[in-house]
Protein backbone atom coordinates (compact mmCIF):
# COMPACT_ATOMS: atom_id res chain seq x y z
CA UNK A 1 0.00 0.00 0.00
CA UNK A 2 3.24 2.18 0.88
CA UNK A 3 3.62 2.05 -2.85
CA UNK A 4 0.54 3.71 -3.84
CA UNK A 5 0.59 6.40 -0.94
CA UNK A 6 4.28 7.36 -0.42
CA UNK A 7 4.09 9.63 -3.63
CA UNK A 8 1.18 11.44 -2.80
CA UNK A 9 2.54 11.38 0.65
CA UNK A 10 5.49 13.00 -0.68
CA UNK A 11 3.46 16.03 -2.74
CA UNK A 12 1.37 16.96 0.18
CA UNK A 13 3.83 17.07 1.80
CA UNK A 14 5.88 19.21 -0.78
CA UNK A 15 2.71 21.68 -0.64
CA UNK A 16 3.42 21.85 3.56
CA UNK A 17 6.62 23.26 3.29
CA UNK A 18 5.75 25.64 0.29
CA UNK A 19 3.46 27.35 2.44
CA UNK A 20 6.68 27.31 5.51
CA UNK A 21 9.50 28.16 2.80
CA UNK A 22 7.70 31.42 1.35
CA UNK A 23 10.77 31.88 -1.19
CA UNK A 24 10.31 29.70 -4.78
CA UNK A 25 13.76 28.29 -4.15
CA UNK A 26 15.13 28.49 -0.44
CA UNK A 27 18.61 27.13 0.36
CA UNK A 28 17.29 24.20 2.07
CA UNK A 29 14.95 23.56 -0.83
CA UNK A 30 17.84 23.79 -2.77
CA UNK A 31 19.85 21.49 -0.32
CA UNK A 32 16.82 19.16 -0.10
CA UNK A 33 16.55 19.02 -4.07
CA UNK A 34 20.66 17.96 -4.04
CA UNK A 35 19.93 15.53 -1.40
CA UNK A 36 17.44 13.71 -3.68
CA UNK A 37 19.50 13.86 -6.73
CA UNK A 38 22.08 12.09 -5.01
CA UNK A 39 19.61 9.60 -3.08
CA UNK A 40 17.77 8.96 -6.68
CA UNK A 41 20.65 8.01 -8.41
CA UNK A 42 22.27 6.05 -5.78
CA UNK A 43 19.22 4.53 -5.45
CA UNK A 44 18.86 3.32 -9.05
CA UNK A 45 22.79 2.28 -9.25
CA UNK A 46 21.93 0.50 -5.96
CA UNK A 47 18.74 -1.09 -6.73
CA UNK A 48 17.22 -0.63 -9.62
CA UNK A 49 20.29 -1.04 -12.62
CA UNK A 50 21.46 -4.47 -11.60
CA UNK A 51 17.92 -5.95 -11.47
CA UNK A 52 17.55 -4.74 -14.81
CA UNK A 53 20.68 -6.13 -16.43
CA UNK A 54 20.20 -9.77 -14.77
CA UNK A 55 16.80 -10.17 -16.97
CA UNK A 56 17.50 -8.16 -19.87
CA UNK A 57 20.81 -8.87 -22.60
CA UNK A 58 23.35 -5.53 -21.94
CA UNK A 59 23.50 -3.92 -25.25
CA UNK A 60 19.51 -4.16 -25.36
CA UNK A 61 19.74 -2.44 -22.00
CA UNK A 62 21.72 0.35 -22.49
CA UNK A 63 19.64 0.82 -25.84
CA UNK A 64 16.64 1.17 -23.41
CA UNK A 65 18.71 3.38 -20.86
CA UNK A 66 19.95 6.12 -23.62
CA UNK A 67 16.24 5.64 -25.03
CA UNK A 68 15.02 6.92 -21.30
CA UNK A 69 17.23 10.04 -21.41
CA UNK A 70 16.11 11.21 -24.73
CA UNK A 71 12.63 11.00 -23.86
CA UNK A 72 13.92 12.90 -20.84
CA UNK A 73 15.33 15.62 -22.82
CA UNK A 74 12.35 15.98 -25.01
CA UNK A 75 9.94 16.18 -21.74
CA UNK A 76 12.10 19.05 -20.13
CA UNK A 77 11.75 21.00 -24.00
CA UNK A 78 8.01 21.13 -22.65
CA UNK A 79 8.45 21.48 -18.94
CA UNK A 80 11.27 23.79 -19.15
CA UNK A 81 13.21 21.10 -17.21
CA UNK A 82 10.57 21.34 -13.59
CA UNK A 83 11.55 17.58 -13.71
CA UNK A 84 14.95 18.70 -11.48
CA UNK A 85 13.68 22.10 -10.12
CA UNK A 86 13.35 24.51 -12.95
CA UNK A 87 10.00 25.84 -12.97
CA UNK A 88 9.47 28.46 -15.15
CA UNK A 89 6.20 30.18 -14.87
CA UNK A 90 5.14 34.04 -15.31
CA UNK A 91 3.53 35.20 -12.21
CA UNK A 92 1.14 37.10 -14.39
CA UNK A 93 0.29 34.48 -16.39
CA UNK A 94 -3.28 33.17 -16.89
CA UNK A 95 -3.13 30.53 -19.36
CA UNK A 96 -3.18 27.17 -17.85
CA UNK A 97 0.18 25.98 -18.59
CA UNK A 98 -0.39 22.73 -20.23
CA UNK A 99 3.01 21.88 -21.60
CA UNK A 100 4.37 21.86 -18.31
CA UNK A 101 1.16 19.97 -17.03
CA UNK A 102 1.45 17.05 -19.41
CA UNK A 103 5.31 16.81 -19.34
CA UNK A 104 5.21 16.31 -15.45
CA UNK A 105 2.46 14.20 -15.87
CA UNK A 106 4.35 11.71 -17.96
CA UNK A 107 7.03 11.74 -16.13
CA UNK A 108 5.15 11.21 -12.80
CA UNK A 109 3.58 8.18 -14.27
CA UNK A 110 6.38 6.42 -16.14
CA UNK A 111 8.28 7.01 -12.56
CA UNK A 112 5.81 5.06 -11.08
CA UNK A 113 6.29 1.68 -13.23
CA UNK A 114 9.58 0.58 -10.92
CA UNK A 115 7.57 0.86 -8.30
CA UNK A 116 6.92 -3.15 -6.95
CA UNK A 117 6.42 -4.55 -3.72
CA UNK A 118 9.67 -4.92 -1.95
CA UNK A 119 11.59 -2.54 -4.23
CA UNK A 120 12.81 0.47 -2.25
CA UNK A 121 12.51 2.57 -5.20
CA UNK A 122 9.67 4.12 -3.45
CA UNK A 123 11.46 5.76 -1.43
CA UNK A 124 13.93 7.62 -4.41
CA UNK A 125 10.67 8.57 -5.64
CA UNK A 126 9.33 9.76 -1.77
CA UNK A 127 12.33 12.04 -1.78
CA UNK A 128 12.54 13.16 -4.99
CA UNK A 129 8.99 14.60 -5.50
CA UNK A 130 9.14 16.28 -2.07
CA UNK A 131 11.34 19.00 -3.34
CA UNK A 132 9.56 19.34 -6.72
CA UNK A 133 6.33 19.68 -5.45
CA UNK A 134 7.15 22.38 -3.39
CA UNK A 135 8.94 24.47 -6.26
CA UNK A 136 5.91 23.98 -7.97
CA UNK A 137 3.47 24.93 -5.55
CA UNK A 138 5.85 27.57 -4.75
CA UNK A 139 5.37 29.16 -8.61
CA UNK A 140 1.56 28.05 -8.87
CA UNK A 141 0.76 30.19 -5.77
CA UNK A 142 2.78 32.92 -7.35
CA UNK A 143 0.71 32.65 -10.38
CA UNK A 144 -2.87 34.54 -10.99
CA UNK A 145 -4.20 30.56 -11.61
CA UNK A 146 -7.33 29.83 -10.05
CA UNK A 147 -7.75 27.85 -7.15
CA UNK A 148 -8.98 25.01 -8.78
CA UNK A 149 -6.30 25.07 -11.49
CA UNK A 150 -3.68 25.22 -8.94
CA UNK A 151 -5.48 22.13 -7.24
CA UNK A 152 -5.98 19.97 -9.96
CA UNK A 153 -2.91 20.65 -11.44
CA UNK A 154 -1.50 19.47 -8.07
CA UNK A 155 -3.99 16.22 -7.53
CA UNK A 156 -3.61 14.77 -10.98
CA UNK A 157 0.48 15.27 -10.54
CA UNK A 158 0.15 13.24 -7.03
CA UNK A 159 -1.71 10.66 -9.02
CA UNK A 160 -0.07 9.94 -11.87
CA UNK A 161 2.72 7.64 -10.25
CA UNK A 162 0.47 5.56 -8.19
CA UNK A 163 -1.67 5.12 -11.46
CA UNK A 164 1.84 4.10 -13.24
CA UNK A 165 2.83 1.57 -10.33
CA UNK A 166 -0.97 0.14 -10.31
CA UNK A 167 -0.54 -0.50 -14.02
CA UNK A 168 2.61 -2.28 -14.09
CA UNK A 169 1.58 -4.50 -11.13
CA UNK A 170 -2.24 -5.27 -12.86
CA UNK A 171 -1.95 -5.18 -16.47
CA UNK A 172 -0.36 -8.70 -17.67
CA UNK A 173 0.22 -6.82 -21.19
CA UNK A 174 2.59 -4.24 -19.33
CA UNK A 175 4.25 -7.04 -16.89
CA UNK A 176 6.02 -8.54 -20.23
CA UNK A 177 7.83 -5.71 -20.96
CA UNK A 178 8.15 -4.47 -17.30
CA UNK A 179 12.34 -4.60 -17.41
CA UNK A 180 12.47 -2.44 -20.68
CA UNK A 181 10.26 0.09 -19.43
CA UNK A 182 12.11 0.05 -16.45
CA UNK A 183 15.16 0.63 -18.49
CA UNK A 184 14.09 4.14 -20.08
CA UNK A 185 13.19 4.73 -16.36
CA UNK A 186 16.74 4.16 -15.32
CA UNK A 187 17.91 6.81 -17.94
CA UNK A 188 15.13 9.24 -16.91
CA UNK A 189 16.58 8.65 -13.60
CA UNK A 190 20.31 9.44 -14.71
CA UNK A 191 19.30 11.99 -16.91
CA UNK A 192 17.72 13.94 -13.95
CA UNK A 193 19.07 13.18 -11.01
CA UNK A 194 22.74 14.22 -12.84
CA UNK A 195 21.27 17.53 -13.81
CA UNK A 196 20.43 18.56 -10.23
CA UNK A 197 24.16 17.04 -8.66
CA UNK A 198 26.20 18.71 -11.37
CA UNK A 199 24.42 22.22 -12.26
CA UNK A 200 26.10 25.34 -11.40
CA UNK A 201 26.06 25.85 -7.09
CA UNK A 202 25.86 29.34 -5.49
CA UNK A 203 28.33 30.46 -3.26
CA UNK A 204 31.06 28.17 -1.53
CA UNK A 205 29.59 27.63 1.62
CA UNK A 206 26.60 26.24 -0.50
CA UNK A 207 29.01 24.04 -2.50
CA UNK A 208 30.33 22.55 1.29
CA UNK A 209 26.45 22.24 2.25
CA UNK A 210 25.84 20.47 -1.31
CA UNK A 211 28.49 18.24 -0.77
CA UNK A 212 27.50 16.66 2.49
CA UNK A 213 24.24 16.53 1.82
CA UNK A 214 25.34 14.20 -1.13
CA UNK A 215 27.07 12.07 0.50
CA UNK A 216 24.61 11.87 3.20
CA UNK A 217 22.10 10.97 0.44
CA UNK A 218 24.13 8.32 -1.17
CA UNK A 219 25.49 6.92 2.26
CA UNK A 220 21.13 6.85 3.14
CA UNK A 221 20.95 4.51 -0.16
CA UNK A 222 23.32 1.87 0.68
CA UNK A 223 21.60 1.87 3.76
CA UNK A 224 18.46 0.65 2.35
Amino acid sequence: MNNYLFPIFAVAFGVVLAFVFKQSKSMSTKLLLSFSGAFLLALTLFDLLPEVYEHLEGKITGLFIMSGILIQIILEFFSKGAEHGHIHIHKHATAFPWLLFISLCIHSFLEGFPIHQHNDMVYGVLIHKIPIATLITSYLFQSHFSKIQIVGFLVVFALMTPLGTLISNSVELIADYVYYINAVVIGIFFHISTIILFESSEGHKFNLSKLVVIVLGVFVAYLI
